[in-house]
């Protein structure tokens, strides 16, 4: 008969075995580290605020921020003063004297200079701000050389106002300021309020009236409506406020083939293109009603 006892260990309960499956804890981590910021701020954010935390220990001392400053700033000044970037020589084509002087006061800086401190972009709209220039290129050359090239304008005709004669270009756009009208001879003249605005219609009156041009003393703006030409002995053409240009043909043809403008004429009045009328010098009343015959064509 077996023992009781033998029979309890061989019918007891094994021992229990290991359950494979995970924690909760290791459940939630590993479904943490499957998603994709999780992995991100962990592989990235948790290095960048470490070095972050590091440098900023680093940097709450002054004297190492100030160390640090120094350092950046000659590190910059190094590469901007290298040699193939500086500019040593300034030159300047296709501009007077004068406007080259100005150009040259306008560099911000003295050269030598590290091409880095020239704006060329401000400094060409600086040029462009000259009144007697029409544009301006720039650029840096090999060399060392920052190259400016200056398109002036070409004075055509003088502004007479109050304040002295302006040199104006074909645009109407002043030039420069004119102080002896000896100077320039060759321009002519032009007087009264909004005139520089019509500088195109006084050049095409003045070529029109090429035939006395040697006579003409200038063109007058008369209330801003219309022309006068002045000649020299106290002569004046009064022009009508359209089509000024063929006025002054018909005036042309008229003292070619009448020698009108040879007589003691004063005033010759064309701004009523049907009644032209003629003005004589005192004393000269007997040839009016000739000469306004011939004038109208009656």
């Amino acid at each position: 008969m077996r023992s009781l006892g033998g029979a309890d260990r061989r019918y007891s309960d094994p021992a229990p075995r290991r359950d494979p499956a995970p924690s909760r804890l290791a459940f939630r981590i590993e479904r943490l580290w499957l998603t994709p910021m999780f992995r991100v701020a962990l592989r990235v954010g948790v290095p960048f605020v470490l070095a972050a935390s590091v440098a900023g220990g680093y940097l709450a001392d002054d004297e190492r921020r100030a160390s640090l400053q120094q350092s950046l700033a000659d590190l910059r000044r190094s590469v901007e003063e290298r040699p193939e970037f500086m500019v040593r020589l300034m030159a300047i084509d296709g501009a007077s004297e004068p406007v080259a002087k100005a150009i040259r006061g306008m560099l911000p800086v003295t050269l030598p200079a590290s091409s880095f401190h020239i704006d060329l972009g401000a400094l060409r709209a600086a040029i462009a701000q000259i009144d007697a220039v029409a544009g301006a290129e720039l650029h840096i050359r090999k060399g060392g050389v920052l190259q400016v090239t200056v398109t002036e304008r070409e004075p055509v005709i003088l502004w007479r106002q109050a304040a002295g004669l302006e040199m104006l270009d074909a645009g109407g756009h002043r030039v420069a300021t004119l102080l002896d009208r000896t100077a320039r001879p060759d321009l002519p003249v032009i007087a009264g309020e909004g005139a520089d605005a019509l500088v195109g219609e006084a050049m095409a009156i003045l070529a029109a009236a090429g035939p006395v041009g040697d006579r003409i003393r200038g063109l007058v703006r008369m209330g801003e409506r219309r022309w006068d030409i002045v000649l020299d002995r106290d002569q004046r053409i009064l022009l009508p406020e359209t089509d000024p240009v063929t006025a002054v043909q018909r005036v042309i043809a008229l003292d070619q083939a009448e020698d009108l403008l040879g007589r003691d004429v004063v005033v010759v009045d064309m701004r009523d293109d049907r009644r032209p009328t003629i003005r004589l010098a005192a004393g000269e009343g007997e040839k009016l009603t000739i000469m306004n015959t011939e004038v109208t064509g009656q």
